[in-house]
């Protein structure tokens, strides 16, 4: 009896012993997946953020359609710049129209790797928010 009292015991203790380590690692690839919004050293694109305003105009392609119906604002283009500086998560935040949209998402998931943004002096995963500008002239 008094065996499996010891057996029961330990047992009971190995599961919370498995449970703590489970929930330990979960937390810490929670923290390492952790998206930043402001970090110490910002996200980059190559060349700074005037290259990335010609990588815009240049690869835009306005719809034929929508210029001949005047259509024109701001999409704005929310993304991730992971660790490795590659664009990942492209959603849209604010509409214009769906062919503005679309080519907005097109242009910014078709984009060069950034510098990625570094947190105590580590590659982070940080949040960016762009605006594109459609502009009729």
């Amino acid at each position: 009896m008094k065996t499996r009292k010891n057996v029961s015991l330990k047992v009971a203790l190995m599961m919370l012993v498995l449970l703590f380590s489970f929930m330990t690692s979960t937390a810490q690839t929670k923290k390492n997946n952790m998206v930043y919004d402001v970090v110490e050293v910002m996200p980059q694109f190559p060349g700074g953020q005037i290259a990335m305003m010609k990588y815009i105009m240049e690869n835009i392609k306005y719809p034929k359609q929508i210029m001949e119906e005047g259509i024109q604002g701001r999409v704005t283009v929310s993304f991730i710049v992971e660790k490795d500086g590659r664009v990942s998560n492209v959603r849209l935040l604010r509409s214009v129209q769906p062919s503005l949209d679309k080519e907005a998402i097109r242009v910014v998931k078709s984009m060069p790797k950034w510098t990625p943004g570094k947190h105590n002096g580590k590659p982070v995963r940080v949040r960016f928010n762009l605006p594109v500008m459609f502009k009729l002239n």
